[in-house]
């Protein structure tokens, strides 16, 4: 088989996969940095690695998608379309491969239909395999998707999540894949998605046996974690029941909650007598050892949890979720029940909201749920807006069973058949003023977006916006190793920095002198490369020793309300402000939008009344008990 490179066509690559008896490797370095870096592999990294992954002859790189458009411009400071831009250069055959949630996209909840055929446009232009998932298997939730990838000539991978439990059987899955069908024609690729690592090797066998034996020319690829320490043989038993592409990653990176060492995968297949079509071993090994010195700095960004966790059989979050939810779990001080959130109440939450399948944001939606229903104590007493929305319907029909009534009830009152009945259903998202959008944006940089900042300014606007003012102001910081723009402790003045970029350029930083300047702010000096910048550091707000505000009690911040004081009742960003001062609301209306661990929850008033004052804004930050919205109470 020639080798497969990016601008072949759909028919061309079928062509191929076909004509083999072999099996191709994605190498998913983007899961991988997900599930075991908690996203935060910089563009440093991937840039030393990318001529060894060019050599080395995979079917695919899947280097952009899933949450790491987000955490590109929220976490790392690089802008997700340079990314590619400077990846392509270094790897001008291999195709590129995304991760996209469907009507999610590259974020957490439905958009508008022009931006998701917008989005996928822009993206297009260099990504060449799309693998398109719902957490809810609901077809219409990605056919924009579809019709967008396959007008752009590129290679549409649809997936059919996989779970585990007597509803998830091949026969329902099988049909899925007709459904797929009917929706985009023959020309794709098929992907079984197993986020979680879920089920045995004889599982995943079986499952590819029954599709292809109702598809025999179905060209099917594999993805699955190894968080029990058991995808090998998952991707073994998927190879010898038909599956062409497989996913797997780096050796020197791989963890445990993400995809398995490559290497070993080709190591072990060679013995069914099994061979990685195109793959230069050596290649491969290079890779790994470039790697092997990087992944000091990336320390603290592994898991708590150490070793591998066969219990995702109980628990079923995905790989991309383990990580996160340690990290939560610790910011949140509740480290130690994990094992009761993991191995009781998750489950539990899982049966009661349906079975449906544990991936964006549908794992969100379980896991903060089962967050809330250990740490508070009443379970299903503080429903998320997320899943209020899952409730009603919002994100699809539930595909086996809906919750029981008392569910219903508790997240809306006694009334909740009312609720259900006016507000259920998929609701229909207005398209977007893109244009006005546009206005928006160059009003808040102070100059004309290109087409690029829009799109990622669409799916998560004040997170672009600052991104886009710190690289104004600061330059593009991917040139930076991890060993400094990771480095832990911050730089003390004096101190000078060498070191070599990633195309093997010297650079030179001296930190300091600083300044206080009569305003109370601090100018601090650079040497960069011998050139002389000043950077003016704002003034801290509180002395230091000053008392830390205490928190008020749920009971307080409920008890506020009633009069018309509106707190924030966790720690959360605002995402939204729904209302103006001097309007008028109603028992019910929602003020604000509050967004924590990627799961919105409206704050509304509980009585009728005037806005007198709104505290907060579009971005900022509140803590339990922060003043929201004042409302003068209707007598």
């Amino acid at each position: 088989m020639d080798r497969i490179v990016q601008g072949m066509s759909i028919n061309e690559v079928l062509k191929n996969l076909r004509s083999i008896d072999d099996y191709v490797i994605c190498n998913t370095a983007r899961d991988l940095s997900q599930s075991d870096f908690k996203n935060r592999i910089l563009l440093h990294t991937d840039l030393l690695t990318a001529e060894a992954r060019e050599k080395a002859g995979y079917f695919s790189l899947e280097i952009t998608g899933g949450a790491s458009v987000h955490v590109d411009i929220l976490r790392k400071q690089v802008d997700p379309f340079l990314k590619l831009e400077l990846l392509r250069q270094k790897m001008p055959n291999t195709m590129f491969q995304t991760l996209c949630r469907g009507v999610n996209l590259f974020g957490y909840r439905p958009y508008p239909q022009n931006v998701i055929r917008f989005t996928v446009k822009e993206f297009a232009k260099y990504v060449d395999v799309w693998r398109v998932f719902d957490f809810m298997n609901h077809i219409p939730n990605m056919q924009s998707v579809f019709e967008e990838v396959q007008l752009a000539g590129k290679i549409l991978e649809p997936c059919i999540c996989f779970s585990t439990g007597p509803e998830h059987t091949d026969d329902y899955y099988v049909k899925k894949v007709g459904e797929i069908l009917e929706v985009t024609g023959d020309e794709i690729l098929l992907c079984i998605k197993n986020h979680g690592g879920l089920g045995t090797p004889k599982r995943i066998g079986d499952l590819v046996a029954a599709i292809k034996d109702k598809y025999p020319d179905m060209v099917i690829h594999y993805h699955g974690h190894n968080t029990d320490g058991n995808d090998i043989g998952r991707i073994t038993a998927a190879i010898l029941n038909g599956a062409t592409i497989v996913d797997a990653a780096d050796h020197a990176f791989t963890g445990y909650f993400g995809p398995p060492p490559l290497l070993s995968v080709i190591q072990t297949l060679e013995e069914y007598g099994k061979t990685a079509v195109g793959i230069d071993v050596d290649a491969v090994i290079e890779t790994s050892e470039i790697l092997r010195d990087e992944r000091p700095h990336y320390e603290l960004f592994e898991s708590q949890f150490k070793g591998f966790l066969p219990t995702v059989q109980i628990h079923k979050l995905p790989g991309g979720a383990m990580g996160s939810s340690f990290e939560q779990a610790v910011k949140g001080g509740f480290l130690d029940r994990m094992p009761e959130i993991l191995h009781d109440e998750l489950p539990r939450v899982q049966k009661e909201l349906g079975n449906y399948w544990s991936v964006t944001p549908g794992s969100q939606i379980l896991w903060t749920t089962a967050v809330s229903n250990v740490m508070e104590g009443e379970r299903y007493g503080n429903c998320s807006g997320d899943l209020k929305n899952l409730l009603l319907g919002k994100y699809g029909p539930f595909p086996f069973y809906q919750p029981a009534d008392w569910i219903y009830e508790k997240a809306f009152g006694p009334d909740w058949r009312k609720t259900l009945e006016e507000e259920g259903g998929i609701e229909e998202i207005e398209d977007m003023d893109i244009d006005k959008e546009r206005e928006t944006l160059e009003e808040r940089l102070g100059y004309k977006p290109t087409e690029q900042q829009l799109v990622t300014y669409l799916q998560h606007p004040n997170d672009a916006v600052d991104f886009f003012k710190f690289e104004e102001k600061f330059g593009r910081s991917y040139v930076l190793p991890p060993s400094i723009f990771l480095k832990r402790g911050g730089f003390t003045l004096g101190e000078t920095i060498e070191f070599t970029d990633c195309n093997g350029k010297e650079h030179l930083i001296q930190v300091g002198p600083k300044q206080k300047n009569e305003d109370g702010n601090i100018n601090v000096y650079l040497n960069v490369d011998h050139f002389q910048r000043v950077y003016v550091m704002e003034a801290e707000q509180a002395a230091a020793g000053a008392a830390k505000q205490a928190e008020m009690s749920k009971e307080e911040i409920a008890d506020l309300a009633t009069i018309g004081d509106l707190r924030a009742p966790f720690s959360a960003n605002v995402c939204e402000v729904v209302v103006e001062s001097g309007q008028k609301v109603e028992a019910g209306d929602r003020l604000i939008m509050l967004e924590a661990m990627k799961m919105q929850t409206p704050v509304v008033t509980e009585a009728a009344g005037v806005v007198e004052k709104i505290s907060v804004k579009v971005g900022d930050a509140v803590k339990p008990g922060d003043k929201l919205v004042k409302l003068v109470i209707a007598e």
